[in-house]
């Protein structure tokens, strides 16, 4: 029996000690974990690869959207002169260099070889305007070699320029042939090996439909007589140096001459 009892686990009579249970041993948790929440990423909407854009492509897309829109005459006549070694008008300046190179100096014409110009410049197919075509040199003022004694230096054979441009004397060459007319503007028209040629907008003052037209009635005025050789017309500005003002151009108005040559 008493070896029964202590299979049991029961105290033995008499015995002194105690018999403690075993009991569970509890594992610790430990610090509680947190659960990650994973956040919801935004998802972009994929944008395509970014391409280099050419020239040639932004060249090209420009040139499709003027031709959507559709061109006029003048704009026609304008692109072909801009390049004329590239366009219809290369083989008529042939035929017309010959023809103007036999002709006279300054010939009088019936309508403006270009239009677009001529009437960005004021011309108008109406009684009082005149066209005439002008013939000048063109070329340096390169001069001959002295055969005197001096210094190269003072021989002054090159870097002799011109005061007026070649198209302020075209113009003022025509109004001494036309002295009844104003020149009212000029524009180029072709050049060779030997001769630039202008042709030349000019103006009859004396005419009554010129007098009655508001848009250039000031040209009859007394203060404009004679203006290209003022210096008045367009060229003669731009070589006056009145196509700038303020700063860099003090010394330019009312004339060069007044600031003792000092303005260019």
């Amino acid at each position: 029996m008493a070896e029964d009892e202590k299979k049991k686990g029961k105290p033995l009579e008499g015995s002194k000690k105690k018999v403690v249970k075993d009991k569970p041993v509890k594992k610790s948790a430990g610090p509680a974990k947190k659960k990650k929440v994973k956040k919801r990423e935004k998802k972009e909407p994929e944008k395509p690869p970014k391409t280099e854009v050419t020239s040639e492509e932004i060249f090209e897309e420009e040139e499709e959207e003027k031709k959507k829109t559709p061109k006029n005459l003048y704009q026609y006549v304008q692109d072909a002169w801009k390049n004329p070694s590239e366009s219809y008008v290369k083989e008529l300046q042939r035929t017309r260099m010959i023809e103007w190179r036999r002709g006279p100096s300054f010939a009088r014409i019936d309508k403006p070889t270009r239009i677009d110009r001529a009437r960005n410049l004021g011309y108008k197919a109406k009684q009082g305007y005149v066209m005439v075509r002008a013939r000048v040199r063109r070329g340096g003022l390169r001069k001959r070699t002295i055969k005197g004694g001096r210094r190269a230096k003072r021989k002054g054979m090159t870097k002799i320029t011109m005061a007026k441009s070649i198209r302020r004397i075209a113009e003022e060459r025509t109004a001494k042939r036309y002295p009844n007319l104003e020149v009212l503007n000029s524009y180029w028209v072709g050049d060779d090996g030997r001769y630039k040629y202008y042709e030349v907008i000019m103006v009859d003052p004396h005419h009554p439909v010129i007098k009655s037209d508001p848009k250039i009635n000031w040209i009859c005025e007394p203060a404009h007589k004679g203006r290209v050789h003022r210096g008045l017309t367009s060229s003669g500005k731009k070589g006056r140096g009145h196509r700038h003002k303020g700063k860099d151009a003090q010394k330019v108005r009312p004339s060069v001459k007044s600031h003792h040559r000092k303005g260019k």
